[in-house]
């Protein structure tokens, strides 16, 4: 059980500096990796030199950062007041690449620009499309984002996508150390301390793996003390096609961004979310991802694994996630602070992420209970989870569809849920004409 009364646990509890840094450089471990990979997949599919995308990494920890703190402490009707950490989104990282195979890079950042502003705008009118997403609705989302990031962790146990020695004994021996440190704080450590064992575990795995061989320091030696990014790097394409098919990634991303907004209100501060707090989270969602491709970055989202890490720690002060956006926009400014972040293996990630995505989906399952195991409920959930879970499983079902409807929904779990839940709650008769037609 946690102290509801350490000021740790509330959203403006009055913390002091050395209590907060730990707990934000959690958040910031959690999600340092996922949060550079999109921008390595995209830049190698477009073809862009190292010194190009080393740059464009320093840009995505500083817009990461700034984004963080756009969404903990709001801006007019920017943001949303809750400990929402944003990264590089993966959502898009598919269509990216055809995009920019086909067109160049320039195109991708412009789609990012125009996608991010409309995007924005609609998160703006939150309050008169948001009475379609009921709860059951939301629940069935977050309950779907948890499902989709246990293959991540998974592949991350296992040293990650693509590594040609994914599986091997020092992979999983690594995994393995870094989840049993993190059990082991967690049972021993007293008070607040009990919610630093994501940390602990990483700095264990760290170690391990640094003795195994695993960590790379090379870098060190070829980054500068400082550095400032650049603005509009790339000349800008805007290519309608291009445009369309990233606005529809971004409607995809306004979805996770809602069901991460709802699961934090809900696991954290035990409420729903309201209209302000989806607003402001979809509007930095969209305008802050605009701004990101004017750096030459790509745009940013609301990053589930550190929602899952809330609903494990149960930690939600804004000073502590606060001091973890800092520490990102420093690992942009200073590269040898990247760097170093930047080597933590796959394996030591993996090892700490399966507890928090599995705490994700147990939130789901607590907001689906809140909701009521009715039989209008029942069915929209079970629906909308088997069809969003199973078929994105088995990507070859969407094969007659076309590549834009591809590109959306055949590897996205939660694009599929979303829509299926809102269409089935459209459509069922709502409770009280369900008992007069059983009548």
């Amino acid at each position: 059980m946690v102290d509801e009364k350490d000021p740790i646990y509330e959203l403006d509890g009055r913390i002091s500096f050395k209590k907060a840094v730990p707990f934000g450089l959690q958040h910031v471990l959690a999600m340092f990796v996922a949060n550079i990979a999109p921008i390595l997949i995209v830049t190698g599919a477009v073809h862009l030199s190292m010194e190009e995308t080393g740059a464009l990494v320093q840009a995505a920890m500083i817009i990461a950062g700034v984004g963080s703190l756009f969404q903990l402490f709001p801006l007019g009707p920017l943001g949303s007041g809750l400990p929402i950490v944003m990264g590089i989104s993966f959502t898009f990282v598919s269509t990216f690449c055809v995009i920019g195979a086909k067109y160049g890079y320039g195109a991708v950042l412009g789609a990012s620009l125009v996608g991010g502003l409309l995007e924005g705008l609609i998160g703006m009118g939150a309050k008169y499309w948001r009475r379609f997403i009921p709860p059951i609705v939301s629940a069935s989302v977050v309950t779907a984002i948890g499902f989709s990031l246990l293959g991540i962790g998974a592949n991350s146990f296992g040293g990650g996508y693509g590594n040609p020695h994914f599986g091997e004994p020092k992979y999983l021996a690594v995994g393995t150390i870094t989840l049993v440190s993190c059990l082991i704080f967690n049972i021993k450590a007293r008070h607040f301390y009990k919610q630093l064992s994501v940390l602990f575990g990483l700095v264990v795995g760290y170690i391990a793996a640094f003795f195994m061989g695993m960590v790379d320091l090379g870098k060190l030696a070829t980054v500068g003390f400082f550095s400032l990014p650049h603005p509009m790097p790339y000349a800008m394409e805007f290519r309608p096609d291009a445009i369309f098919s990233v606005f529809l990634i971004f409607l995809v991303s306004a979805t996770e961004t809602l069901g991460d907004t709802s699961a934090l209100a809900a696991m954290g501060l035990e409420r729903e979310a309201t209209d302000r707090e989806i607003r402001g989270s979809i509007g930095v969602d969209g305008f802050i991802s605009a701004l990101s491709s004017c750096f030459g970055c790509l745009p940013i989202t609301s990053f589930s694994q550190n929602v899952g890490l809330v609903a494990m720690t149960h930690v939600v002060n804004r000073k502590a996630i606060a001091s973890g956006a800092c520490l990102m926009i420093l690992a942009g400014l200073f590269p040898a602070f990247g760097v170093i972040l930047a080597s933590l293996p796959d394996a030591v990630l993996g090892g700490c992420t399966l507890m928090m995505f599995g705490s994700i989906v147990v939130s789901g399952v607590r907001m689906l209970s809140g909701c009521g195991f009715t039989q209008r409920n029942m069915s929209i959930a079970a629906l909308s989870l088997s069809i969003g879970i199973g078929f994105t499983q088995t990507p070859a079902i969407f094969k007659m569809f076309p590549t834009i409807i591809k590109s959306v929904f055949a590897e996205n779990c939660v694009a599929v849920v979303f829509v299926v839940a809102i269409l089935l709650n459209l459509i069922f008769p709502n409770e009280l004409e369900m008992r007069k037609m059983q009548e």
